[in-house]
């Protein structure tokens, strides 16, 4: 009797062994949500465009999976409204301010991608003036039509590689500001 259940207790033993080896490296070492970095920002002085603040943290928060952005306090980054135009100021990576300026919505450029994009700086990405709609971070080269709000493959692989610990591709401690008539976007910060 003694036997049969120690027979039992080994099978189970080694049948829940045999289980865990099933799992993969890969999948053992895989980041789970928890393990990403988690940046506050407050959008409660960013007026008409507090929800589009917020849903812009959403495109990032489908997008990458090493960061994390939700509103709340104290915050990490703020969200201001006003008449000029977009930009935003870094001083670390996931730190700074944003300006929300009318100026661009005025002009017909798409709120929700002025957002995404502005979030995109803090994470550390910098203006790229492709001209293509498909390139979140093209800013005002890409044309008045384009409404794509979403970060292109090499943003969010930029954007998970810079909360991993490699050397983000923007200057920090720098206003960004990516107007047509702007002598250069990189300006140093108020």
């Amino acid at each position: 009797m003694r036997v049969a259940r120690f027979l039992r207790t080994l099978s189970v033993l080694l049948l829940g062994l045999a289980f865990l080896s099933t799992v993969s490296p890969a999948q053992a070492a895989a980041p789970s949500a928890s393990a990403a970095r988690v940046l506050r920002y407050d959008a409660s002085r960013a007026a008409e465009f507090r929800t589009v603040m917020d849903q812009a943290a959403q495109v990032w928060n489908a997008s990458v999976t090493n960061v994390r952005l939700a509103a709340g306090t104290p915050a990490d980054f703020v969200v201001l409204a006003d008449n000029g135009w977009p930009r935003t100021s870094t001083t670390s990576l996931g730190r700074g301010t944003i300006w929300m300026g009318r100026e661009a919505t005025a002009e017909g450029y798409y709120p929700l991608r002025i957002a995404t994009h502005e979030m995109g700086h803090i994470l550390g990405l910098p203006d790229r003036r492709t001209g293509l709609c498909s390139d979140l971070m093209s800013g005002h080269s890409a044309p008045v039509s384009c409404t794509n709000a979403n970060p292109s493959p090499a943003e969010r692989r930029q954007v998970d590689a810079n909360f991993a610990g490699s050397l983000p591709l923007a200057a920090f401690d720098k206003l960004y500001v990516d107007r047509p008539d702007a002598a250069g976007d990189l300006v140093p910060a108020p």
